[in-house]
């Protein structure tokens, strides 16, 4: 392979032909840089790249490596970070002209997990507006009129386009899936707590998620395996061993997994197109696949998701956005004026709400493997004034359980459409193996999908 096409490698693949001496960490950073330069004036993922700070670093690694070093993971991958997630090398802004300049002393957990596991630091992701509604400038890379979705659209887009194999992203209502499913690349939303958001913009430490963005599960289980683990500094992660992600990703199947069809009870917000294309893949997983109607209770969460978020982000934003006025969106004045209205009964409601949920649908894994449910009601809407609707996505955050983005279907003109995979609580690992089962059952397409700015054909 040329060193120009060494772009289209992904993690896992990089990695290997790194360690083993085929290329090195540099080659690998160039063409990702070349990449970028070729396709970056278009999807614009990015707000911070210094191209010879990325450069640097991979030359670290192969010095490294030269001198007999120990090789993590990751040496020699490079990987963005999303905007609201601290890099002691590259300013964090939160996506606001509020914080333009702000230079963070220390990297966030996870970013110090990633260098240790000798990844490259390449540069940080446009967000949304503090992680809201908000959107930045990001265009989606296989239709540059559409939404990357948000509020992790930089992430999302910049695996999409090529131009990294891996993305941080983060997620408090739909974030994450969203917009991995508007851009057709593969993410993962863990388990609450598996992951630590230490030196994160928090907006609520009940609904806040870490995850990654790849092009394959192999790289998902590849870099799970590095941000998962206990953090002191984050309170909701737990003192247990990590999850052996790869090698139970690689095991075979004992049986062939059973998936629970949950349409939800906002099955009416998805496109008639979506509709059609899950009920198309329920009926060709045949007795792999029944529907569940949840009870009636459950259409509660999506207000308990907005009590909980508008509160959490009211009492966390609501002075900087007195004191700088104009200077923060008026989506987001409108976010914490409804969240300073909620009385603390409500909000202490929603969150017994979420619990009682999570509970809830903890029951129905004792009957499948997964859930299966769409990724977002639609394809990435035209327009960049707004990053889509999370609607899909919110049960899932608000209960904490682990999901996948799986892009496995399209929609309206050919845009990719993605397939969201639910687990239990805490079983993440075994719903990626669940997720590989459900990849080469229906032969989903390869996620570097024809379109614009993707990442080949």
């Amino acid at each position: 392979m040329a060193n120009s096409d060494l772009f289209l490698l992904s993690a896992t693949q990089a990695a290997a032909e790194i360690a083993r001496g085929a290329f090195s960490a540099e080659d690998y950073t160039r063409a990702c840089l070349a990449r970028v330069d070729a396709v970056e004036k278009d999807v614009q993922a990015f707000a911070h790249l210094d191209p010879e700070h990325a450069i640097a670093q991979a030359r670290r690694l192969d010095e490294h490596k030269a001198k007999g070093g120990a090789l993590g993971p990751l040496h020699g991958v490079p990987v963005a970070i999303k905007d609201i997630i601290d890099t002691e090398d590259y300013p964090t802004e939160f996506g606001s002209p509020v914080y333009v300049g702000r230079r963070p002393y220390h990297d966030a957990t996870v970013v110090a997990k990633l260098r240790s596991a000798g990844a490259v630091i390449m540069g940080k992701t446009v967000t949304t507006e503090f992680a809201y509604f908000n959107p930045g400038k990001t265009c989606n890379p296989h239709d540059f009129t559409r939404t990357p979705g948000g509020s992790s659209s930089g992430s999302a887009a910049a695996v999409a386009a090529g131009m990294v194999p891996l993305a941080l992203g983060s997620q408090t209502n739909g974030s994450i899936i969203r917009p991995a499913s508007f851009c057709g690349v593969f993410a993962t939303k863990p388990s609450h707590g598996l992951v630590s958001r230490k030196g994160v913009l928090s907006l609520s430490c009940e609904l806040d998620h870490v995850g990654p963005f790849a092009r394959n599960l192999e790289d998902i289980a590849l870099v799970m395996e590095t941000l998962a683990g206990y953090d002191p500094d984050d309170e909701d992660t737990r003192p247990i061993a990590v999850p052996p992600f790869r090698k139970v990703l690689s095991e075979k199947f004992p049986l062939a997994p059973r998936f629970a069809f949950v349409r939800t009870p906002i099955w009416d917000k998805a496109d008639e197109s979506t509709r059609t294309a899950f009920e198309q893949l329920a009926n060709k997983l045949g007795e792999s696949c029944y529907p569940v109607d949840l009870p009636e209770r459950y259409v509660a969460a999506w207000e308990a998701q907005r009590t909980i978020m508008s509160v959490d982000m009211a009492h966390r934003f609501g002075p900087a956005a007195d004191q700088r006025g104009e200077g923060v969106s008026q989506v987001m004045h409108d976010l914490i004026a409804a969240g300073r209205k909620v009385t603390a009964t409500t909000y202490l409601r929603s969150l017994d709400v979420a619990r009682a949920l999570e509970d809830g649908l903890n029951s129905v894994f004792e009957e499948c493997n997964a859930i299966i449910t769409p990724a977002s009601r639609g394809v990435a809407p035209v327009g960049l004034g707004s990053t889509g609707d999370p609607a899909f996505c919110s049960l899932w955050t608000l209960t904490g359980l682990p999901s996948l983005c799986l892009p496995l279907l399209s929609g309206e003109d050919d845009m990719p459409l993605g397939v969201q995979l639910i687990g239990a609580t805490g079983d993440d690992v075994r719903l990626l193996r669940t997720a590989r089962w459900l990849v080469e059952a229906i032969g989903g397409k390869n996620p570097r999908r024809r379109g614009k700015a993707s990442a080949g054909a």
